[in-house]
């Protein structure tokens, strides 16, 4: 073994800026490029608005400006704004800042010190603005370096701080903002914030409601069993009705800040509607057939919070504060209390719950035999193995890794040949390959039972761990991979319509992406393109001049395991797919899954997916043809 010398020479101290640069996952998470809503991109511009939310919850400022374009983002809030003497240490010092003061901001985000500081560390460009009482100071930094500090200045501008930043492209590689996203990550700032004004692009963003507001936003109330049941507290909020859909739907928050995974204020509200509801209907019933189809959201607020990361995504404190309640008593009080209250002074709602409970019930037991069944055949015939090529690190494992937690990635893939190939450019460590037996069936309008009957289903569902939630979910990103042909694209809405139909939530939650493959090949001796799409191709084309060789791929299979890892690796596209909030899953499956043919073929004329003008004659009519022939195959 070689003699490796440890000395005073191998000890190296990092400033604060080269220390997020080099370890930005400790920070932010994991980095990404905008295809998911946990990127870190999308991190950079909370960390900027928390500071106005703290801001707006101590009574300072009503509203906050924020503007995204061209991958700038600029956010402008009014309250008091920082002090100008320390602007440059509030921006770029570590553990710098007026949140450590737990009289000033008892019940604030953030305590640490570090989300501006790493936002600035991580941009190419930073721009801060101080204004305070008539006047201005501004600083600009490069990568965390000061380019140029402003002498303070006299102005009449109101009251606030204005931050401005470019994310790092060295850092986060083709990034681009999803304006979705952003837009729902405001709208729960406004949800928890009653009357703030929060003003997008533009588009104004405001709650009078709440949570209650957020539940008929972002849940479809045509299906609603019953009211939604809005109650609130001192420092807590709920809001929960059942609908029709598959699994469990929450929405929880700390602070004002949105524990997108959850924490012990969500598994205390889960546990707080279980018992309450045993106990005002005096009968045991299965946790499952209560929890089935709830549709739920939470908001607490506590004195100094543990979060497991920076990220601030799960709630990991156990007290509500240093002499409070636990936070699993403090909601479960809370709950049995209040949603006891309720449940006796609404009779009606009530008999639409103990409806709603007991059809799970039966739905349940009615699925038990045939998926018992189903998991013997299974086991017998060892299918799991031939169709599942697995990877090494899980979504699911528990080892605390930020960058771990959110790497692993599964393509679904049709045919050896796709399969084939893919598995062998994959990475090991963190990819994995689901092998689909030709297409699957049709489930719109099926029941869940479809799931265990039908081999490929079950066989997916048992892949990525999610019968009974995504607690246990394997893969961070479970990511479609179909050919670009008619044959794919039915594969491909095919296996949209499933996840839809019974397991929303993957979706929801921002799990399910499209892989992106290129359509063209464009080479000569000395380089090679691959595009995307006919403008790419084009632009290749002329980057070449001459005459380049030119290959149109049609499908995976067609392209060499040499050539794909360089579309799996981190230059991966992928479309992530995205559920608005006007989304209606049973009207949007029926209208595309279901028996209107005649609009259906309309609609997809009208909306070829390429420039038609870039077409000669020739072509779009053999793009007509391959549109209209996926919707037929659909119907």
């Amino acid at each position: 073994m070689a003699k490796v010398n440890y000395t005073e020479d191998n000890i190296r101290s990092l400033d604060w800026k080269e220390h997020i640069r080099l370890r930005p996952g400790m920070y932010i998470g994991k980095l990404g490029n905008g295809s998911s809503a946990d990127d870190g991109i999308y991190i950079l511009v909370k960390e900027i608005i928390d500071n106005c939310i703290d801001e707006y919850v101590m009574g300072h400022g009503q509203h906050i400006e924020v503007n995204i374009e061209e991958g700038q983002v600029t956010i402008r809030d009014y309250g008091r704004g920082i002090p100008l003497g320390k602007v440059v240490d509030c921006v770029s010092k570590i553990n710098t800042g007026g949140k450590y003061d737990s009289k000033a901001f008892k019940k604030s985000v953030g305590l640490n010190g570090v989300g501006t500081k790493a936002v600035n560390a991580l941009s190419d460009y930073f721009y801060v603005q101080a204004i305070r009482d008539g006047k201005a100071k501004v600083v600009e930094f490069e990568r965390g370096d000061i380019i140029k500090e402003h002498r303070i200045s006299k102005t009449d501008e109101e009251n606030g701080t204005m931050v401005s930043f470019v994310p790092d492209f060295s850092i986060f590689k083709n990034y681009k903002f999803v304006l979705d996203y952003v837009e729902d990550q405001l709208w729960n700032y406004a949800y928890l914030n009653a009357g703030l004004k929060i003003i997008f692009n533009g588009k104004t963003i405001v709650s009078k409601k709440g949570l209650y507001d957020l539940m008929t936003r972002k849940t479809d109330v045509e299906t609603h069993r019953y009211p939604i049941i809005h109650l609130k507290g001192h420092d807590i909020e709920i809001a929960l009705t059942h609908g029709n859909q598959y699994g469990e739907q929450y929405h929880s928050f700390v602070n004002g800040q949105n524990t997108t995974q959850g924490g012990t204020h969500l598994l205390a509200f889960r546990d707080a509607i279980v018992q309450t509801v045993r106990d005002f209907y005096k009968k045991s019933y299965d946790a499952k057939d209560i929890r089935a189809s709830i549709l739920g959201a939470i908001s607490v607020r506590v004195e100094e919070p543990v979060f497991e990361s920076q990220t601030k995504t799960k709630l990991g404190s156990i007290n509500v504060g240093p002499n409070g309640p636990t936070v699993k008593k403090f909601v479960l009080d809370f709950v049995k209390k209040e949603l006891d209250k309720y449940l006796h002074q609404n009779k009606d709602t009530a008999e639409a719950l103990l409806k709603r409970i007991l059809q799970s019930e039966r739905e349940r037991k009615e699925i038990a035999g045939i998926k018992k069944i189903a998991n013997e055949r299974a086991r017998k015939s060892k299918v799991h193995n031939k169709k599942l090529r697995d990877c090494r690190i899980h979504y699911n494992d528990k080892k605390g890794d930020i960058d771990i937690k959110n790497a692993s990635t599964i393509f679904i893939t049709e045919g050896d040949s796709a399969s084939g190939s893919i598995t062998k450019a994959r990475n090991v460590q963190t990819q994995a390959v689901f092998s689909l037996r030709g297409k699957p069936l049709n489930c719109f309008g099926l029941t869940k039972k479809v799931v265990y009957q039908n081999e490929e289903f079950h066989l997916l569902q048992h892949a990525l761990n999610i019968e009974d939630g995504l607690d246990d979910l394997r893969f961070n990103q479970v990511v479609i991979a179909t050919d670009a042909d008619v044959d794919g694209m039915h594969i491909r809405l095919l296996l949209l319509t499933f996840f839809l139909q019974f397991f929303p939530d993957l979706v929801r939650n921002g799990h399910l992406y499209i892989f992106e493959t290129p359509l063209f090949r464009v080479r000569d001796k000395k380089q090679t393109f691959y595009c995307y799409s006919e403008k790419e191709k084009q632009s290749a084309i002329k980057k070449l001049r001459g005459k380049p060789e030119i290959t149109r791929f049609k499908g995976l299979g067609e392209i060499s395991p040499n050539e794909f890892s360089d579309f799996i690796g981190e230059d991966i596209r992928l479309e992530p797919v995205i559920m608005n909030k006007e989304t209606n899953i049973e009207k949007l499956l029926a209208y595309y899954m279901g028996k209107n043919t005649p609009q259906r073929q309309t609609f997809i004329i009208d909306n070829l997916r390429v420039e038609k003008d870039e077409l000669d004659d020739e072509e779009v009519e053999d793009l007509l043809e391959e549109e209209v022939a996926t919707e037929e195959a659909i119907g």
